[in-house]
């Protein structure tokens, strides 16, 4: 493989190094140059830094001092700095969902809720970095993005698009079919018809002013402002992005914090009817949970209807009547399966389980409608489901004794499994109606659980809708963010079973009191539908006559926000008396009990077995619980439990944990300053304050999650506050930093670990991160400090803190010489006391902030405030927090680490907030912080870089986010601190990374870390304005004077420092790389890791180029930077970029393989050659394949280097190495012209060639592919695998070591199978995917056609602006020739890429542009074409041609202009322009030749153009140019109407290589032409795979040359001419040169083309040799080399020699191997009679088709094409082989008669003619026999049957250049009766003979052949023939030689058949013992019947053999007469 491609030979290690030798223009940064650190390239004053360590920052503060810019204002004034208003702090109110707030009204308030209260309803602190959306990883191309990008995109015009009108154009080839097919003799048509046509075409539009002679500058304007008007500004936007995951620097703004509502469902209660009319029904829904067994919502009631007698006494009391549930699900999913879990609703719905992280349900309830929600599994989406209205008629009377949760939940499982209990149900007959439908999104008139308007509450007297509490089954994981306070009482069971006395019918009366006067009953308990809001007292429903009764009841109510000991639930329980009996009151209270509701500060709440008491409660009872044994209290039981209660609390102020509850109290009494404190049953004193503190800091560990994250914010908060107020307690100040660092850390871990839902892709939790985001401020938000604090604390004390250094381990004492005091930045001055501080703060914000800021400090109540007036010290929290986690170690420092996110993210807001409240967002970044915090940031970031750096290979997973977290912390600090001490902390990363690096055997892990955290580095937002755009390069001052570089070798620039400065930029120089600091990594990275000598870093090639691609990409959409004087700026940034790209040359995907270009004759497919011969075909070879004159199927020459190191390089994927191509066009369009310019001229030749070759695959990279190609793909099937192959590369590439090397050799086999695909490789196919632009994320199969037309809109720009970005750089290039003068030679490179590009499909737009450059070349440089690169003017003719016939009138236009202006060029040199003349015929010859849909129409519009620009060129008028011009014209079109006529036999091959042929002798006189036929031919039979002719055309083309090389030059070595063919082909000898006086090859013109050459001949033998190879003619390869050898011996070739020899070993031991196996071609005769066939009429061939090719397929073939053409029923096949009567035949018909024949030689031939190969090579006589007999029959009997032999001539030897050959001689013999039976006996005879010595022996075929020959029923066999002709001696004397001879035969015949059974006998086995018996027996009777015939001879035959006495030369005569017979 390793010459797989010229192209990627790698260009050779020794030019590298004769680069170093001239230390001039090449690049520092290249790779080579890494390896020789003591090499110093460009950079001569400064000591170099190897591209694989970090160089020294910039200091980006001071130089932005010092290098004040030019510029006042203007665009680039933005690109310096920072925008002033990059950074802001908003409050941004937050959202209440109703109407008021649902803040209590209490005045007074216990700190805590008053602190919860706080939390819910202040205002978010957001910090926005307001241009953060433009950096990369919030400005992603996304699809949307792209196409708003690409609107109003132009639609660019292309040829292949434009199909011609199919119908008009068919109609005209049926009828030409029809026509008659006459050819005349020469090729030739008519002359004057034809110029009669040309005269009367119309010319195309002629350009306006081409003809003036303008100076060429005034042109290159022209033509330069041309091609930049209506240019599409950003190329990215036509490029769709690489296909990546989620891009790692991407974040997502965390979502707001918002309270948790689960999916909804709305329910309305339509109606309820009950059979039996009875008292006022009340119903209740509720959710049910069967699986979990719980209900899910609180209950709803509903009073049914009203008056009634009863409801004046007995109204509040209700009884429990009926039942009946709905199973939810089948309602929701309508499939009824899902058994699994189930919900049922009680009186109506019910509900399945889910987990919390679906979110968990709530639901609304209105006065008739009811909204519920379930938390199902994914199964059920309630969201979108089928409203549904249920009628259920099914109720069951509830049972008193049956009203326990336990059996309601028994009875739900019942019904869903038909069983025995529920037919011991009663069923009661109803009618319920209601609605089921999914909740909309925000229902008007709805009212919250606690009942408050939701906003969106238009008028009050709609009926409203309710929302439902939901009680999730499961843990629900989100901080409160609203004020809820709600408790819900549940009356389970009462047993009154012992209590004396009656008590039957019991209600249970509950109240919520605030004392214990009955007066104080609060109102708070929620009243039901129909009633008022809130009600004092509940009661439960009455069970009739049962003293257990069970209860149902919910009582819900709304806790006052601050309890007291004396709040407590009061039961009273009363007997009702039904009946109305005198005295006897309604109600009797029967007994009491009571729960009070703080037990020691908590809420009680829980499940409650209460004692009740007979009677009234004492005084003071409700401090105490009733299982207090009160003195002289009667109870029910013995105090024994009897009343079942729970109590459930559903609140955002009490935590109901413990854990919590202590630590808030704690805290609470610290601010409070209120000693003792009471927590549970302890009183802590303020001297045990501290420990306890401490303790209970630490045990929030133990704490519930659940807990833990509803009060998350608040938590978070407390711990903070400690860290920044260190609290004083009994006069001390108590430091709890550490604590509270290590309670934070811990409580992050547990959310992580618990919580992996919730996590984004770098892990970072989204509860934490809404905390960090929204919440989270700097306590000095709220300064208001009402009283003035004690001067006790004054400035003096730096911020309480441990004593730094003594803690600090030693490395990290970093050089702190200065003292902490007024040095201090964070201190002004020293102010008395931190209160005036404060007050100073709020002072100066006022006067100089905005007032929006203002308002948020006063309205805002201190959550720091301290009311006893003391405030602790102040310390700042960024800097506590950065110093606690630079001191921790231990599972403290592992925890922080595993989040460093948290504690980076908290840090930074923390910073922003200080910069903020201190008003230093504007000062100097300088002195924003203390040089103590920074060096403490220095030393956290150091330690963390040296945990990725040592870890990554154990913790990969956290490490991942370890390094993502510090990226993404350095990218924030760009943003508020010194940017070049942020600089300097990457680059100590860096180095980190480096030197570990060294050490490891496979790197690719830690520099895949390290892409990561670049980045995310650089896609901040303001990553260009830190890169110092604007800077140029100033060389450091350096002590020495600058020496500059030695001035390239061919510079013409002067050495001074401007060059200096050109080459810096354009390279990796030191100086770029600290002043582009960023930019410098980036592209750093990218040079290390695609140097083909990187070990092990292949599989990062896809990731680094998405990381420049990426940058590029952004830069281009971004609006700051869409001037285009900016746009040169940042393109600035990545000059280095193309130096790099040139690098990676030989390993980027070669685009030019996978494209067979159009107008190009490639005679033999080369991947046949290669697969056949195993080698690579030269250069020289390609050379030849490519037809005349077309451009070499390999890379451009300057890669034709020979390779000195033979290591293969990995190549590139195609996606990546397009990538990279389209940054490299970002970077050619962006940047500054004049720059590149000079850049370009300090390059070497060879550098610029290498960029040449850049442009050349850019071209074919971005080609165009065509709407039909999309359409195709359309139809196939994408699937998301298509980049599995690049992930598993990469995956074994980035984790072994020594297979290393293997995989990637295997891979450049990989890399590069030739496919059939319309795009090349497989690669390919992959990125074509990406083309298109939306990938198809939904794997949408079948696009639209509009999405296809619109792939093609985007591709056809994307090729447009390409291409003419190549073409603007091309110019460049030339401008720079035109400067130095000294550099013509890299011209012949810039015409070559145009050619290519010409080549290509191009849009309209382009060619045109195209032109007119290609036009300004020809005349600034016209030596270059006609002189030097004579090649490229041939395929530069090709190419205009091509376009002349171009179905775009404006492509047409120029084409022609430009080829006229070739022309008249080509004059002006030297008054002749044969040379033009001659290649534009070759062109069109060969375009002619081998193009298919090639339109003559249009061409001839063209010539005609071509003469009216003859007419109208006044300046040569007089000359002989117009003449000139109007032969070739007119030559031209004859040979356009010769292609009309081949155009009509397009369908027939035969017909249609005539044609060809006969052009291509027409063309006898001018070998050049004659050549370009031969090879048009030798496509064509390619194409058919007639490998043998088309080695024939090549044959005759070497003839060809070799005969006008041997005029031109006598080398001895050479072939003579045609002579020395004889031996390949008999034929070449037509090609023997027309006498000199005719064609002389010195003539200008005339043999100039590039095969009249020796490696023309030698690519030309070659290639015939390789088709006689595929043709399977091995002994001609032989020839063939025998004439080729001599050349390359002669050369002292020994490779190609080599080669040659390996060649022909093979093609010997093929003719070994394949003995008798080989099979050449079978022949026929096709006679033509019939006018119809024109001048085929009465003409016979002799057609030679592929081998075992039977009549009836060439018949069926013949008759099926002339059918076609003619009719069916006028085409007939004559089936006979006897002589056509003409007479016979309907003149209105066409015949064809077709026999086969066989190729006929005489017996002197046959002894050369030995082997298989002679009797099928060099054929030109065939035979075919026809039976008769004398009365007209064919058959007759033995006696009677005649046969005739005809033996026909061919004009030339088969295989030819054609593959019908005319007959040009015809001879019969007739033979006779006797003769005939001699030759049929005798071909038995060899029969036997051959079965018989058969080796290996074929027992079957001896017995067929014995079987035919002694068989006794073999009709007509032998014997019979013996006895009609030997029973009698012939009468006639002429007869007996023949009888004689059948004599002779029989005698042998006999002879072979006992050989033949004595062999058969030895090969049988015992079964076949008896048939060789048979047979022998046959032969027996054969024999003894032939024996008299045999025996008797003719006496007259013999006569002179008897005397003896004859002279002995007489007898010799006589035998010599007998053997004439």
């Amino acid at each position: 493989m390793a010459e797989r491609r010229a192209f990627a030979q790698k260009i050779s290690r020794t030019v590298a190094a004769e680069v170093r030798k001239q230390i001039s223009g090449q690049y520092s940064g290249s790779p080579q140059l890494l390896k020789n650190l003591n090499i110093v390239g460009n950079i001569s004053h400064h000591t170099t830094v190897p591209l694989t360590e970090a160089v020294d920052p910039v200091d980006l503060e001071d130089y932005l001092i010092t290098h004040p810019l030019a510029v006042d204002s203007g665009p680039l004034r933005d690109l310096i700095e920072f925008p002033p208003d990059d950074i802001e702090v908003v409050y941004s109110p937050r959202d209440c969902r109703t109407l008021v707030s649902a803040v209590p009204e209490e005045s007074e308030m216990d700190p805590h809720v008053r602190d919860c209260i706080r939390s819910y309803t202040e205002d978010w602190a957001i910090v926005i970095r307001k241009y953060h959306k433009l950096g990369t990883g919030f400005n992603p191309n996304t699809l949307d993005k792209q196409k708003e990008r690409q609107k109003g995109l132009p639609k660019q015009v292309f040829e292949s698009d434009e199909a011609p009108d199919g119908n008009s154009y068919q109609d005209d080839q049926d009828d030409l079919k029809r026509r008659s097919m006459s050819i005349d003799d020469t090729p030739r048509g008519s002359w004057a018809c034809s110029i009669f046509d040309l005269k009367n075409s119309l010319p195309d539009a002629l350009l306006p002013n081409l003809l003036d002679r303008t100076p060429n500058e005034e042109i290159d304007r022209q033509n330069d402002d041309q091609r930049k008007s209506n240019r599409h500004k950003e190329l990215f936007a036509l490029h769709p992005s690489p296909d990546e995951e989620e891009p790692i620097e991407r974040l997502s703004v965390p979502d707001i914090p918002k309270e948790h509502f689960g999916q909804r469902l709305l329910v309305k209660c339509l109606s309820l009817k009950f059979e039996i009319e009875i008292e006022p029904i009340f119903a209740s829904l509720a959710l049910y949970d069967v699986k979990e067994k719980k209900k899910n919502k609180e209950k709803l009631e509903k009073l049914k209807s009203q008056a009634d007698q009863f409801c004046q006494r007995l109204g509040k009391y209700r009884m429990p009547f009926a039942w009946t549930a709905i199973h939810l699900m089948n309602i929701v999913s309508s499939a009824g399966s899902l058994e699994r879990d189930s919900t049922e609703v009680e009186i109506s719905t019910g509900e399945r389980k889910g987990s919390w992280s679906e979110r968990r349900n709530s639901s609304i309830v209105g006065r008739r409608s009811l909204e519920r929600t379930t938390s199902g599994d994914d199964a059920c989406n309630l969201t979108s489901f089928r409203p549904a209205t249920l009628t259920v008629t099914n109720f069951f009377k509830q049972e008193g004794d049956r009203l326990s949760d336990e059996d309601l939940y028994k009875f739900l499982a019942d019904m869903r499994r038909p069983s025995s209990v529920l037919r011991r149900l009663r069923p009661i007959t109803a009618q319920l109606k209601i609605d089921i439908s999914p909740a909309p999104e925000n229902p008007h008139y709805c009212l919250t659980p606690e009942l408050l308007q939701v906003k969106l509450y238009p008028d009050s007297r709609v009926r409203p809708t309710r929302e439902i509490l939901e009680f999730p089954a499961r843990d629900v994981y989100v901080p409160n963010t609203t004020y809820r306070n709600l408790l819900y009482i549940y009356p389970q069971s009462l047993n009154f079973a012992n209590r004396q006395g009656s008590a039957r019918n019991i209600t249970v009366k509950v109240q919520f009191m605030y004392g214990e006067d009955p007066s104080n009953a609060m109102p708070v308990i929620f009243g039901k539908s129909s009633c008022s809001e809130f009600s004092k007292e509940a009661y439960t429903a009455v069970v009739y006559h049962n003293r257990s009764p069970d209860f149902h009841e919910e009582i819900k109510v709304k806790l006052p926000a601050t309890l007291t000991d004396h709040h407590h639930l009061l039961f009273t329980f009363y007997h009702v008396s039904c009946q109305q009996k005198q005295n006897t009151p309604l109600e009797t209270p029967v007994g009491y009990t009571w729960i009070p509701m703080l037990q020691n500060g908590r809420l009680k709440t829980g499940q409650f077995c209460l004692p009740v008491s007979l009677e009234k409660p004492p005084q003071a009872y409700s401090v105490l619980s009733p299982e207090v044994p009160l003195p002289g209290m009667k109870w029910v039981d013995n105090h024994k439990g009897v009343f079942n209660v729970e109590v459930v609390a559903v609140s955002s102020i009490h935590t109901q944990d413990p854990y919590l509850d202590k630590f808030f109290a704690l805290v609470n009494a610290l601010d409070e300053h209120l000693f003792p404190v009471r927590i549970g049953d302890m009183r802590i004193m303020e001297n045990n304050l501290e420990n306890e503190l401490k303790s209970s800091i630490s045990a929030l560990n133990s704490s519930q999650l659940e807990p833990v994250v509803r009060f998350l914010h608040l938590l978070l908060d407390k711990l903070i506050l400690l860290v920044i107020r260190p609290p004083v307690i009994a006069g001390q100040i108590v430091n709890l930093g550490q604590a509270s660092f290590e309670a934070m850390a811990s409580i992050i871990n547990r959310l992580h670990k618990n919580l992996e839902g919730n996590h984004d892709q770098h892990g970072r939790n989204s509860l934490l991160a809404s905390y960090i985001h929204y919440v989270f401020r700097l306590p000095n938000t709220y300064p208001n400090s009402s009283s003035p604090g004690p001067g006790g604390l004054g400035g003096s004390v730096h911020y309480a803190t441990m004593a730094r250094s003594a803690v600090r381990p030693a490395s990290l004492n970093l050089n702190r010489s200065r003292s902490l005091s007024n040095s201090n930045p964070d201190i002004s001055g020293t102010p008395t006391s931190p209160d005036d501080e404060v007050r100073s703060i709020i002072g100066s914000k006022a006067m100089d902030r905005s007032c929006n800021r203002m308002s948020s400090h006063t309205e805002t109540s201190s959550f720091l405030q301290t009311l006893t007036g003391r405030l602790p010290t102040k310390k700042l929290f960024h800097e506590e927090l950065a110093l606690q986690w630079v001191v921790c170690s231990g599972s403290v420092r592992e925890s922080a680490l595993q989040q460093a996110w948290f504690f980076f993210e908290l840090m930074v807001k923390s910073m922003v907030h200080h910069l903020y409240f201190n008003d230093k967002l504007e000062a100097p970044r300088k002195s924003r912080f203390p040089e103590r915090f920074m060096d403490d940031i220095a030393a956290l970031v150091s330690t963390i870089a040296s945990d990725i750096v040592s870890r990554f290979q154990k913790d990969t997973e956290m490490v991942e986010r370890l390094n993502t977290s510090l990226a993404f912390f350095l990218n924030d600090l760009l943003s508020v601190m010194d940017r070049g001490f942020v600089f300097s902390l990457i680059k100590s990363c860096y180095k980190q990374v480096s030197s570990k690096l060294y050490s490891l055997p496979n790197p690719s892990v830690l520099v895949s870390l390290r892409l990561d955290f670049l980045r995310i580095i650089c896609s901040h937002e303001h990553y260009v304005t830190l890169n110092l755009p604007c800077s140029l390069l100033t060389p450091p001052a350096s002590p020495s004077p600058s020496v500059s570089s030695a001035t390239s070798q061919s510079s013409g620039f002067s050495t001074n420092v401007q060059d200096q400065k050109i080459a810096n930029m354009f390279e990796l120089s030191v100086p770029f790389r600290q002043q582009h600091y960023l930019a410098g990594l980036v592209l750093t990275e990218l040079a290390v890791i695609l140097d083909p000598d990187a070990e092990g870093l292949f599989g990062l090639h896809k990731k680094v180029i998405n990381m420049v691609h990426n940058l590029l990409s952004s830069h281009d959409s971004d609006p700051r930077y869409s001037d285009p004087q900016i746009k040169a700026r940042v393109a600035m940034l990545y000059l280095p970029l193309i130096g790099i790209i040139m690098e990676t040359v030989p390993q980027l995907y070669d685009f030019t393989e996978t494209h067979n270009q159009r107008g190009r004759p490639i005679c033999i497919a080369t991947d046949d050659y290669e697969s056949e011969s195993g080698s690579m075909i030269s250069q020289t070879v390609a050379m030849a394949i490519a037809g005349t004159s077309v451009p070499q199927l390999t890379r451009p020459g300057s890669f034709l280097l020979t390779s000195t190191s033979g290591r293969q390089h990995t190549t590139f994927s195609a996606e990546s190495s397009r990538s990279l191509l389209i940054c490299l066009l970002w970077v050619l369009k962006n940047a500054d012209e004049t720059v590149l310019q000079k850049w370009f001229t300090d390059l070497s030749v060879l550098q610029l060639n290498r960029l040449l070759d850049l442009l050349y695959l850019c071209v074919s990279c971005f080609e165009y592919k065509g709407k039909k190609v999309f359409e195709r793909m359309n139809s196939l099937t994408f699937k998301k695998s298509k980049d599995m192959r690049a992930k598993l590369e990469e995956a074994i590439l980035g984790s072994i070591g020594a297979r290393q090397e293997m995989v990637r050799r295997s891979r450049g086999q990989l890399e590069r199978s030739p496919s059939g695909s319309a795009f090349g490789s497989q690669e390919n196919l992959r990125w074509r995917k990406d083309m298109t632009h939306w990938r198809q994320n939904t794997e949408k199969l079948d696009k639209s056609r509009a999405e296809i037309e619109h792939e093609a809109l985007i591709d056809g720009n994307l090729a447009t602006e390409a291409n003419l970005i190549i073409l603007d750089t091309l110019e460049i290039v030339v401008q720079t020739v035109s400067v130095t003068e000294s550099k013509e030679s890299i011209l012949g490179g810039v015409l070559k890429v145009l050619l290519h590009s010409m080549a290509c499909n191009q849009s309209a737009v382009y060619l045109q542009h195209c032109f007119a450059t290609q036009r300004a070349l020809v005349s600034k440089f016209p030596e270059l074409l006609f002189e030097e690169e004579t090649e490229q003017c041939a395929d530069l003719c090709l190419r205009l041609l091509r376009h002349c016939s171009s179905s775009i009138g404006t492509i047409r236009s120029h084409a022609s202009a430009s080829l006229y202006l070739l022309m008249r060029q080509n004059f002006e040199i030297g008054n002749n322009f044969a040379r033009v003349k001659m290649q534009v015929t070759m062109s069109l010859s060969s375009l002619v030749g081998t193009s298919q849909n090639f339109n003559e129409e249009f061409l001839r519009r063209s010539l005609k153009t071509i003469l009216t620009y003859a007419e109208e060129d006044l300046e040569l008028r007089e000359t002989t140019f117009p003449d000139q011009v109007q032969d070739l014209v007119f030559n031209l079109h004859m040979i356009l109407s010769d292609t009309v006529k081949m155009k009509e036999h397009q369908e027939d091959p035969e017909m249609l290589i005539d044609l060809m042929y006969r052009i291509a002798k027409g063309y006898q006189t001018s070998p050049d032409l004659r050549l370009t036929w031969l090879q048009n031919m030798a496509g064509k039979h390619s194409e058919r795979s007639n490998h043998a002719e088309a080695a024939q055309c090549l044959v005759h083309s070497a003839a060809l040359v070799a005969e006008y090389l041997s005029m031109l030059e006598d080398r001895k070595y050479l072939p003579v001419g045609c002579v020395t063919f004889q031996n390949i082909s008999s034929n070449v000898l037509e090609e023997s040169a027309v006498s000199d006086d005719v064609v002389s090859p010195d003539e200008e013109g005339i043999c100039s083309g590039k095969y009249f050459t020796e490696s023309g001949l030698v690519g030309l033998l070659e290639q015939a040799a390789a088709s006689f190879s595929m043709a399977g003619m091995y002994e001609a390869v032989n020839e063939v080399y025998k004439v080729l050898i001599p050349i390359h011996e002669a050369n002292r070739d020994a490779k190609k020699l080599s080669t040659i020899h390996g060649k022909l070993q093979e093609a010997f031991s093929k003719i070994v191997h394949q003995d008798g196996k080989r099979m050449f071609g079978t022949y026929f005769r096709v006679g033509f009679y019939g006018t119809k066939f024109g001048d085929l009429d009465e003409q016979e061939f002799v057609y030679k088709e592929p081998a075992i090719t039977k009549l009836a397929e060439i018949s069926h073939r013949l008759e099926g094409f002339y059918g076609e053409r003619f009719g069916e029923d006028v085409v007939e096949v004559i089936k006979d082989s006897n002589p056509v009567d003409k007479c016979k035949l309907d003149p209105n018909k066409a015949y064809i008669q077709i026999t086969y024949v066989e190729p006929y030689f005489d017996t002197y031939e046959m002894k050369d003619r030995i082997t298989y190969f002679d009797k099928n090579y060099n054929l030109r006589r065939f035979m075919y026999c026809t039976p008769f007999t004398l009365d007209g029959r064919a058959h007759g009997e033995l006696h009677e049957q005649f046969k005739r032999k005809t033996i026909l001539t061919t004009s030339h030897a088969f295989p030819y250049i054609k593959t019908r050959v005319n007959v040009t001689h015809k001879e019969e013999i007739i033979l006779t009766p006797i003769e005939v039976a001699i030759e049929d006996m005798q071909k038995k005879t060899q029969e036997l003979a051959f079965a018989t010595h058969q080796d290996p022996a074929d027992p079957k075929m001896l017995q067929m052949v014995l079987q035919g020959s002694v068989g006794t029923t073999v009709n007509q066999g032998p014997l019979e023939v013996a006895q009609v002709f030997l029973s009698e001696i012939p009468s006639d004397p002429k007869l007996f030689r023949h009888h004689n001879k059948l004599r002779l035969c029989f005698k042998d015949f006999t002879k072979r058949c006992e050989d033949a059974l004595r062999k058969n006998k030895s090969l049988i086995g015992p079964d076949q013992k008896e048939y060789q018996r048979e047979l022998e027996r046959n032969y027996h009777r054969l024999k003894e019947a032939l024996q008299p015939l045999i025996n008797r001879k003719i006496p007259q035959l013999y006569k002179a053999v008897l005397p003896v006495t004859c002279h002995r030369d007489s007898f010799s005569r006589m035998s010599l007469r007998k053997m004439d017979l």
